[in-house]
C-alpha cells in the first residue's frame, strides 16, 4: 500500500515542525500528522514579526512592555519585547505539538557563558508565565565552547537545551558532555541564506553520496551510537524533501522540517519504506563498528573531555578546524542579523 513519503520518514523518525507559524502545525495536525517539537531561531522570530497578520502579536507585546517595563530605558525594553514576542509566538504553536517548543538564545551572547546561561533562564521563565511549563521546552543554544558550558550549567538546573550551529564531531561530543537533550548538526551551513539566496544551495540529485555534509552528519550518528550517549541527534537546515529522506534514512531520533519540506513529502508516495542508510546499518552481522571505517572517528578523539579547563579543548579543535570556525560565525551572524531586524521592528513600536 502507498503512503506518503512524510509517512515513510515519520517511521524512522520523530517529526518536528520548523516554523512557529501556528497555521502550519494546525494544518498538519489537522491531517493527521503527529508533531513533536517546533523548531525555532532568531530569523523566524523576525519572519513572523513581520507578517501583517501577526501585527496584533507584536502590538501586544509591545504595549506589555510599555506598561510593565517603563522603568528600563529604550534598548533594554527591545530587549525584553524580542524575548516576550519569541514567547508569543510559542505559544501559539504549543498546542499543536506533542512535545516541545524550542526557543533560541541570543546570538551576541554566544562567546559569554554567564549571559547565555542567564537568557535561557529567561527564556524558560517567559514561557513558564505563558502557561509553558519547563517540562515542555527546550531552550537552544549556539555550539561555542562559552554557550556549551553553559549548556551544562542550565542542565543541572533542569533546563534542557539544544545545541545548535552544530558542525563538527568535537561539537557533538561536547554538548554530550554537556548533557545536552539534543544536538542540531546543520546539512546546508548557509541555513537562512539558502532560503533568500538560491544560488548558495544545491540540488544534489543523490543526497545520500553527494552532499558534502552527510559524511560528517554520519560521523555524528556512529559515534553517539558508540558511545552511548543519552543525547539525541536532531539535524536541521534541511530545504528540500530528498534531504530530509537521506536524513531519515540515518535514523536519528527527530528531523525537523520547515513547512515546505513538509508539503513536499506529502505530496509524494511510495510503497516502499525508506531503507536505513547502508553506511550505517550493520551488514551480515557485522556490528556497527565494522562498517564504515573510512569515516570512524577515533576513540583518542572519543576520549577527550572538550569542556575540562573552560572548554579548552573545544576551543583549540574549532580553532584548528577552518571550515567549522566559518561555518560557526557565519551562522551567528545570519541569526544576529535577524535578530537586529527584530529589534529595530519592535523600537519603532515602542517609539511610536
Amino acid at each position: 500500500m502507498s503512503q506518503t513519503l512524510l509517512y515513510h520518514v515519520s517511521a524512522l523518525t520523530a517529526v518536528d515542525v520548523d516554523s512557529m507559524d501556528p497555521t502550519v502545525s494546525a494544518r498538519y495536525t489537522k491531517a493527521g500528522v503527529k508533531l513533536h517539537d517546533m523548531t525555532s531561531n532568531q530569523g523566524m522570530v523576525c519572519v513572523e514579526a513581520s507578517r501583517p497578520e501577526r501585527a496584533d502579536i507584536v502590538k501586544a507585546a509591545i504595549d506589555q512592555i510599555k506598561s510593565t517595563k517603563a522603568d528600563l530605558d529604550l534598548d533594554a525594553q527591545v530587549l525584553e519585547t524580542v524575548d516576550l514576542l519569541a514567547a508569543l509566538f510559542c505559544k501559539q504553536v504549543f498546542p499543536y505539538l506533542a512535545g516541545r517548543v524550542h526557543t533560541q538564545t541570543s546570538p551576541s551572547l554566544a562567546y559569554d557563558t554567564e549571559a547565555t546561561a542567564n537568557h535561557a533562564r529567561k527564556l524558560v521563565a517567559l514561557l513558564e508565565e505563558h502557561g509553558i511549563p519547563r517540562s515542555r521546552v527546550c531552550i537552544k543554544i549556539p555550539s561555542t565552547p562559552e554557550a556549551l558550558l553553559a549548556c551544562k550549567e542550565v542542565e543541572k538546573e533542569g533546563i534542557r537545551t539544544l545545541a545548535t550551529s552544530l558542525f563538527s564531531v568535537t561539537q557533538a561530543l561536547a554538548a554530550h558532555e554537556a548533557g545536552c537533550l539534543y544536538i542540531a548538526p546543520w546539512l546546508n551551513p548557509a541555513e537562512l541564506r539558502v532560503h533568500f539566496e538560491p544560488e548558495l544551495w544545491t540540488d544534489y540529485a543523490d543526497v545520500a553520496n553527494e552532499h558534502p555534509r552527510m559524511p560528517i552528519i554520519r560521523q555524528i550518528v556512529r559515534t553517539y551510537r558508540d558511545i552511548g550517549t543519552k543525547t539525541e541527534i536532531l539535524p536541521a537546515s534541511i530545504v528540500t524533501g530528498k534531504e530530509a529522506v537521506a536524513l531519515a534514512a540515518t535514523a536519528p531520533e527527530h528531523l525537523t522540517l520547515p513547512a515546505a519540506v513538509l508539503d513536499q513529502l506529502s505530496a509524494v508516495t511510495s510503497a516502499e519504506p525508506i531503507p536505513i542508510d547502508p553506511k550505517l546499518a550493520s551488514a551480515s552481522g557485522q556490528s556497527l563498528s565494522l562498517v564504515l571505517c573510512m569515516e570512524c572517528v577515533s576513540e583518542e578523539v572519543k576520549s577527550v573531555k572538550y569542556l575540562d579547563n573552560d572548554a579548552a579543548a573545544l576551543k583549540a579543535s574549532i580553532a584548528a578546524d577552518e571550515q567549522t570556525r566559518v561555518y560557526l560565525a557565519d551562522a551567528l551572524k545570519i541569526f544576529g542579523d535577524m535578530e537586529a531586524k527584530t529589534r529595530e521592528i519592535v523600537r519603532a513600536g515602542l517609539t511610536a
